[in-house]
């Protein structure tokens, strides 16, 4: 189950991306949420990485 959820972020002369991708914990089986502040470019080969 993947949820997909990407805000755009600008800061002075660089363009951002936060990105947050809700994965399941391999120890207690409870989602968790991995956020990540990235160029657009890198968004969905990060969200494709498991």
């Amino acid at each position: 189950m993947a949820k997909k959820t990407v805000a755009s972020l600008q800061t002075s002369s660089k363009r951002l991306t936060k990105a947050i991708k809700m994965v399941k914990s391999p120890k207690s089986g409870a989602y968790v949420f991995v956020e990540s502040v990235m160029a657009p470019e890198m968004v969905n080969e990060w969200l494709d990485k498991k």
